[in-house]
């Protein structure tokens, strides 16, 4: 959701041959991310009421992430929420934002809540890297200093979310006014890094998003959302509650996400994996990709757990196969059989 008119002469200074975490240091546009502002007397208690998470625990100068399932307990999309003034901003995919708005206002009914895109009125930019975030003391004297917290000024909003790979990652939230007069100096004072980076510096920090081929495919377990902050099993009643909570305290979560790699570019959301020998049923999908820079694509691909243990090769099904790789915060110790 960028401002267009700074954007249109943005040019990424990022080496297409040498890895991304060889060079991330910078600042980039995220136009894959629509934003929502959920307003009125009763937009905690019902959000509250539809999402994952608790928001009614969602503190000012905080955020959270969360979801919004099917009545079967199946995300239907991933979002990032943040409170300022008694309102509620969700930052989701911007593909899969008119959906979501359009089924939420079928539940407010007589609830005073309203619903307001906000794509193109307010953008975000993404920094990265410990130099890069060093230089926004300009607009932000005192920078959060822990991930989904927030800090807000004349300049907008600088939310810190998960660091990749120990770099911090903030995003700025401004205003078409904020940002037309505050970018630019900030594009002229820091490299220019690819939209792209963003979503490579999100699969390392182990954070996962819905896309259009993924939606109605995970139960939020599946993809680690409890283990990421993203569901709370203590809050009341949100549609699929009963479901993600039976699956919870009965124990039999036997399919994680795990991150891995694989060589070349043509991995995509949505795509089956399958164990070598066993071409007939895929035993896992892919949630996120993205070429990492290197002539590869580092993925978040969710699996039955079985086969992350063990000597298992794990493939595409054009045969490209997946390299594990540690994932920045531990897994539950898997279950001994499917």
């Amino acid at each position: 959701m960028p401002n267009t008119e700074i954007t249109k002469t943005i040019q990424s200074n990022l080496s297409d041959t040498v890895p991304f975490s060889a060079q991330l240091n910078g600042v980039c546009t995220l136009p894959q991310w629509g934003l929502l502002l959920v307003s009125g007397e009763d937009a905690i208690p019902f959000l509250h009421g539809q999402l994952t998470n608790d928001i009614k625990l969602l503190q000012e100068n905080s955020a959270c992430l969360a979801g919004y399932c099917t009545p079967k307990g199946r995300l239907l999309t991933s979002m990032l929420a943040w409170k300022s003034a008694q309102q509620i901003y969700l930052q989701l995919p911007v593909a899969l934002l008119p959906g979501f708005q359009k089924r939420l206002q079928m539940f407010i009914m007589r609830s005073k809540v309203t619903l307001q895109e906000q794509t193109g009125i307010c953008s975000a930019i993404g920094i990265i890297g410990k130099t890069a975030s060093a230089q926004l003391t300009d607009w932000f004297p005192v920078l959060p200093e822990a991930p989904y917290t927030s800090v807000s000024t004349a300049a907008g909003t600088l939310l810190r979310l998960a660091d990749a790979l120990t770099m911090p990652r903030y995003q700025w939230i401004a205003g078409t006014e904020q940002a037309s007069l505050h970018w630019p100096v900030v594009f002229s004072r820091l490299n220019t890094l690819p939209s792209a980076a963003w979503d490579w510096t999100e699969i390392q920090a182990g954070i996962p998003h819905i896309s259009i081929a993924t939606q109605e495919k995970f139960v939020p377990q599946m993809i680690n959302y409890e283990l990421i902050g993203a569901v709370n099993f203590k809050k009341g009643c949100y549609p699929g509650q009963e479901i993600v909570a039976r699956t919870h305290y009965l124990g039999k979560q036997k399919r994680r996400m795990a991150l891995g790699q694989i060589a070349g570019s043509g991995a995509q959301s949505g795509m089956e994996v399958f164990a070598a020998g066993e071409p007939e049923q895929a035993c896992g999908m892919i949630v996120n990709a993205q070429s990492n820079g290197a002539h590869a694509s580092d993925c978040l691909i969710e699996i039955k757990t079985m086969y992350l243990a063990g000597p298992h090769t794990i493939q595409l099904a054009s045969g490209e196969a997946v390299r594990w790789l540690p994932m920045p915060y531990p897994l539950p110790v898997p279950a001994e059989s499917d």
